[in-house]
C-alpha cells in the first residue's frame, strides 16, 4: 500500500526456535494479501474495483466486507472526521486498513512463546511485551519539520501507536466535512490499546485540527495524543 513494513522480534531463541520462520512468513503473507485487496495503487485490487463501481457487494472478499463495516463504525465514532467515502479519488480506506492489516498480521506471532514483537507499517506500530521484566519498546516520532530529528521518543509495551501528518506524503488528508486540507497541524501521534483505533483517531484528529488532545480523550477512552506538531 505504498509503504514499508519491518518486524522486530526480541527473545533468547530468535535464531534457533523452529517456530519463528513460519510465523514471520505468515505475517508478511497476510500483509501481501491485504495489499492485493486494498491498495489504491493497484488497478487489480478490490478497492480499486469498488472505486470504479465494478465490484458488487456479494463478490467482495470477506476482509473487504469487514473493513467497510469498520469504516462505517469509525465514521460514527469520529464525528465524521474519518470518512473514506468523502475523499478525493473516491472510496479510500487506507487510513484504517494499514493499522487493521498490521494488527491482524501480528496476531500470527501469538504462536511464539517467549518473544516480544514490534511491527512497524510505515510508522504505524503494533507491539507486544510479554513480561513485566522486559523493557518497553522505544519509538522515535519523526519531527515533520526536520526528518533528521525526533519530535518525541515514546515508550510502547503492548498496544498500538500511529502517526498521521503531511511529512511523508504532503497535504493528502482532508476534512471530509469541507474537502479542505488541514492547515494548523503538521502531525498527530495517537497511542492506545489497539493499533486499529490509534490509526483511525490519528487520521481523524489530523483532519479535524484544533484541540485534538481533548477531543481524542473524549471520543476514544483509553487513547491519547502522545505527540503533536502544529504548523508555524
Amino acid at each position: 500500500m505504498g509503504t514499508q513494513v519491518s518486524l522486530h522480534l526480541r527473545g533468547h531463541r530468535v535464531y534457533t526456535d523452529p517456530a519463528v520462520e513460519p510465523a514471520v512468513a505468515a505475517v508478511f503473507g497476510h500483509l501481501r494479501i491485504a495489499d492485493e485487496l486494498f491498495s489504491t495503487y493497484r488497478a487489480d485490487s478490490q478497492v480499486s474495483a469498488i472505486r470504479r463501481g465494478e465490484l458488487a457487494r456479494e463478490h467482495r472478499h470477506p476482509w473487504v466486507t469487514e473493513v467497510v463495516a469498520l469504516c462505517e463504525e469509525a465514521r460514527d465514532r469520529t464525528d465524521g472526521y474519518f470518512n473514506p467515502w468523502r475523499l478525493p479519488g473516491g472510496f479510500d480506506p487506507s487510513g484504517l486498513v494499514k493499522g487493521w492489516a498490521a494488527e491482524n498480521a501480528a496476531a500470527h506471532l501469538g504462536r511464539l512463546r517467549g518473544f516480544d514483537h514490534y511491527l512497524n507499517a510505515g510508522g504505524d506500530i503494533t507491539a507486544c511485551v510479554r513480561t513485566s521484566r522486559a523493557p518497553a519498546w522505544r519509538v522515535g516520532v519523526e519531527d515533520p519539520a526536520d526528518p533528521t530529528a525526533f519530535l518525541a521518543i515514546l515508550e510502547l509495551r503492548t498496544g498500538g501507536l500511529a502517526t498521521s501528518g503531511s511529512a511523508a506524503r504532503g497535504a493528502h488528508i482532508v476534512d471530509p466535512h469541507t474537502g479542505l486540507h488541514t492547515s494548523d497541524l503538521r502531525s498527530v501521534t495517537v497511542s492506545g490499546p489497539a493499533l486499529l483505533w490509534a490509526d483511525i483517531f490519528a487520521t481523524a484528529a489530523f483532519a479535524r485540527g484544533g484541540n485534538v488532545a481533548r477531543w481524542v480523550g473524549t471520543r476514544a477512552p483509553g487513547y491519547e495524543v502522545a505527540a503533536i506538531a502544529r504548523a508555524p
